[in-house]
């Protein structure tokens, strides 16, 4: 039996679905409460216990969550056993030599590109994949598994990718990453380690400095790229385009997504399809239908407003998801609702924070979210302080959303935050 320690973790989830669906006996444990990753392992029944050193048995195969040391009783309990024990990068390096693997890769846009790509992949032919959003799903009998690989930690230096993707590289992380330098040797690092080809966005200022062996495919807007979106449109009801590789056309794409970034997502998406040789109008057909990968720009309508929920954290994530809610609504009122995450990162780019939500009507910050212990040498106080326009909110403080209409209100974290947007449906809706 595979037993995961800290199976609420995105990842963690995921890969519990992937061992599951493999034929495998898989169960776990995190903290109590339910949380956005734990939908797969609902439906699989895999069952979900809470940490306690007795669940720990003798024939227990252990697969530890990153944020689980020596200090949790379980993970005590299985050294003290002498049990064999994986960490996630390990026990998914296992995966990525069983088939023939395409990685995901990039400091933002990589699950929804990597969702999008296992939507499209699963209509065309089926397909393996492993998603940060805590969704997987797989089959012996498929040959391609779709991994959304992280570079925190290096952590994508494990896998063995046959097409590695890059969506862009941006400097984060600030509490393991020294500089942009330092992200951008471990992207060329990982980009080597490609065994038929790398596909990188071309539009990004770090992608071409790369030195790489295998061959590298660049897409993007601009016209030094190999795969060339051109005539875009963007409207309220998505983008359109036409798509020419190495100066010859592709086909025409008529798609629900916004912005800039969900553009480039897509084209990460059809330079693929490209390079394995599938028909324009079938990759148009099945991107057309992909709903969104999970807590990446879901939305709710609740009477004259509209609510986003959305996982950014990283300044140019939030500066991407506020763009496509602009692009969609363009006659509605933004509201944010931004939970800081880590206090290195908020250090590291206030002022980031401070350029993009200065012009936001309404701004609303909560607590910072320290998912690693953190001393919190700059807090939302001095990031509140900044802004004139933005005001401190707790969960409890739903009252202060209440009276926008004809507003789109985003709700920004990668921590799960829903439980504020279930008591603002509630209260609209009673």
């Amino acid at each position: 039996m595979y037993y995961f320690i800290g199976i609420k973790e995105p990842g963690m989830s995921a890969l519990a679905c992937v061992l599951y669906d493999l034929g495998y006996e898989v169960c776990g444990s995190d903290k109590p409460g339910d949380f956005f990753t734990t939908d797969g392992l609902k439906a699989r029944n895999i069952k979900v216990l809470d940490f306690n050193k007795d669940n720990i048995k003798e024939d227990m195969i252990i697969i530890k969550g990153s944020s689980f040391d020596e200090t949790n009783e379980e993970v005590l309990e299985a050294e003290r056993l002498g049990l064999k024990i994986y960490t996630y990068p390990e026990m998914v390096s296992k995966l990525t030599k069983m088939f023939q693997t395409i990685t995901v890769a990039g400091c933002h846009g990589k699950t929804t590109t990597a969702s999008m790509l296992a939507h499209v992949l699963s209509n065309l032919r089926g397909v393996n994949y492993l998603i940060g959003d805590g969704t997987g799903h797989a089959s012996k009998e498929n040959k391609w598994f779709i991994l959304e690989a992280c570079e925190y930690k290096r952590h994508f230096l494990e896998y063995e990718p046959y097409y590695a993707i890059i969506t862009n590289i941006d400097y984060d992380h600030a509490d393991y990453f020294e500089d942009i330098n330092d992200v951008v040797n471990a992207y060329e690092e990982y980009a080597n380690k490609a065994e038929k080809m790398v596909i990188a966005c071309g539009d990004d200022p770090y992608t071409h400095s790369l030195e790489v062996n295998p061959p590298v495919f660049y897409y993007g807007t601009d016209d030094d790229n190999d795969v060339i979106a051109k005539n875009v449109q963007y409207d309220t009801d998505g983008t359109s385009f036409d798509v020419f590789v190495e100066e010859n056309y592709y086909g025409h794409f008529d798609l629900p997504v916004y912005g800039k970034a969900g553009l480039l997502n897509a084209l990460a998406v059809i330079s693929f399809c490209y390079y394995e040789r599938y028909e324009a109008k079938d990759v148009s057909k099945f991107l057309k239908t992909f709903e969104g990968a999970n807590r990446r720009f879901n939305e709710t309508v609740i009477g004259s407003n509209v609510l986003i929920d959305d996982y950014a954290h990283h300044p140019a994530e939030i500066k991407a998801t506020i763009k496509a809610a602009k692009q969609k609504y363009p006659d509605k009122d933004l509201v944010v609702v931004l939970e800081p995450h880590t206090y290195s990162r908020l250090k590291a780019f206030i002022d980031d924070y401070v350029e993009i939500l200065k012009n936001i009507k309404h701004v609303y910050i909560m607590d910072v979210y320290d998912a690693r212990g953190e001393e919190a040498e700059v807090t939302s106080d001095d990031l509140i302080k900044r802004l004139d326009n933005a005001e401190k909110i707790s969960k409890n403080d739903m009252k202060k959303l209440l009276n926008y209409d004809n507003s789109v209100l985003i709700f920004m974290s990668p921590n799960d935050i829903r439980n504020l947007e279930k008591e603002y449906i509630k209260i609209k809706e009673s």
